[in-house]
Order: C-alpha cells, then sequence, then structure tokens
C-alpha cells in the first residue's frame, strides 16, 4: 500500500512539473514522413474534414503536408453502418470550381493506388487511414470534391458528403 502511494505521489510530482514547462509545442497530424510534419499553410483550402450522412455518419480528416512528397492523407471514421461489413471510400473531382460537385467519376481511395476497404466492427463503426498523390497535379491547383462510402457487396452508397474545394499545396 505505501509502495502504491509512493509511485502515486511520484506521478503527481511529474505532472505538476511538467505542466509548469515554459516550452509548448504545437500538435501535428501523424504522418508516415514524421511527428514533424507541418499541415498545409495557415491560409486556402488546403485541409478539409469533410463530413458524411446517410445511413449513418462519417468524417474524412483530408490533409496534405506542407512537403515535397504532394500526398493526401486521408484519415476516414465511419459510425452507425452495419455491423462486421466492408466498405470503401470514394471521391470524385471536378475542375469547375462552382461548388456544386458535378462529377460522377467516383475513384476509389486506399493506400496510394491500391483501394482499401474500411470494415466495420460488431457495433457499425469503422476507421481506416488512407492516403492518394497528388503529385500528377500542378501545385495551386483547386478542384471541388466530394466523398462517399459504398457498402462492397452491394455497390450501395450509404453516405455521402457535400461538395468541398482543395488547393494543393506543398
Amino acid at each position: 500500500m505505501k509502495l502504491a502511494k509512493r509511485i502515486i505521489s511520484l506521478g503527481s510530482l511529474v505532472i505538476i512539473i511538467g505542466a509548469c514547462s515554459e516550452s509548448v509545442e504545437t500538435p501535428t497530424m501523424p504522418s508516415s514522413r514524421g511527428p514533424a510534419a507541418q499541415w498545409g499553410p495557415e491560409s486556402g483550402n488546403f485541409n478539409l474534414e469533410a463530413i458524411l450522412r446517410g445511413d449513418g455518419f462519417g468524417l474524412v480528416k483530408f490533409r496534405q503536408a506542407n512537403d515535397d512528397f504532394l500526398v493526401v492523407e486521408l484519415g476516414v471514421w465511419v459510425r452507425g453502418l452495419e455491423p462486421n461489413t466492408n466498405y470503401v471510400l470514394q471521391r470524385a473531382v471536378d475542375t469547375t470550381i462552382d461548388d456544386l460537385c458535378a462529377s460522377t467519376a467516383w475513384l476509389t481511395l486506399g493506400q496510394g493506388s491500391t483501394p482499401h476497404m474500411i470494415t466495420t466492427d460488431s457495433d457499425g463503426n469503422g476507421r481506416a487511414d488512407l492516403f492518394r498523390s497528388v503529385a500528377a497535379f500542378p501545385v495551386g491547383s483547386t478542384f471541388d470534391i466530394h466523398f462517399q462510402v459504398v457498402k462492397v457487396a452491394t455497390s450501395a452508397v450509404v453516405l455521402s458528403s457535400s461538395c468541398y474545394q482543395f488547393t494543393i499545396s506543398q
């Protein structure tokens, strides 16, 4: 019992000393490029949080680091979907910047150019960390983009987003 109290006291002291530190670090999104990656300029449509609605709910955190890799990382989270089921995230883009997202040229997203499934758990929740290169497009290119989540077994669209604009940064 005395040992447990000493451990708790030591832990409390460490927390108090850490809280009094003068150094402040800015959190960054975890990345395959390391913890120091910077995530887009301060202004412009470089990072998005696309909300997905439909038979459940979802979120796509669409991020491009300030680096030369020209890769967009997509953190996808869904809930309230059919349990133990495979889904994919798709996107369609168009270069007519009018907030209409008229394109229906859907591309399944994944790990680079390899499609990757989002598998829900027994509660109908799922997550996936996806990425896609945008190196084929010039830096500064802007486009309308929208997303949908599709049930693999039936090809039914279960979630979709509004129209967003994205600008490729470096």
